[in-house]
């Protein structure tokens, strides 16, 4: 399970987007983290402190004038930045299901659907490539839009690996 300190630090969806949002576009200030995720200046720039307290985001060195642009502390991993932080978003994504397995009777009528599914398939190297480029695809619109009214977030998980088999097998 991942410690009290994670938690607390990306407990607020904002700090799960802003992480997000640095992952991919590598620094930006509170006022264009606003713009880009449909925020308040303030909310973000409080929420960009807040992950700086963690230690998740650090003010980029160099930078003057009133805009104080933000970036990781660790850069994401290479060579696709976009996927995530690695174990640590696996956990993330593995915690936030079984918080919602647990809770989503609580949550408003509207938000209790979900579309989890899984595949085992038999692809090439290049099929497998091609599979996640797919799956890239569908999803770019929406992670780089504006979020709309009435909007939420939502976690999707997809991973595409080559199965190996046990070591007695």
């Amino acid at each position: 399970m991942i410690g009290q300190d994670t938690e607390m630090a990306l407990r607020h969806p904002l700090r799960v987007a802003l992480i997000d949002l640095l992952t991919t576009a590598g620094s930006v200030t509170a006022n264009e983290a606003a713009r880009r995720l449909g925020e308040s200046s303030g909310a973000c720039s409080f929420h960009l402190r807040q992950l700086e307290r963690y230690g998740y985001v650090e003010p980029v060195a160099g930078a003057h004038g009133r805009a104080r642009p933000w970036r990781l502390t660790t850069p994401p991993p290479a060579p696709k930045p976009a996927h995530g932080l690695g174990s640590l978003a696996r956990e993330l994504e593995d915690e936030g299901y079984h918080r919602w397995l647990a809770r989503r009777h609580t949550a408003p009528e509207r938000w209790r659907r979900d579309e989890a599914f899984s595949e085992v398939l038999h692809l090439t190297p290049d099929e497998l490539a091609i599979v996640a480029a797919q799956i890239n695809a569908v999803l770019a619109p929406y992670a780089a839009r504006k979020r709309p009214r009435g909007s939420g977030p939502v976690g999707v998980v997809a991973r595409v690996f080559p199965l190996i088999p046990e070591a007695d097998e």
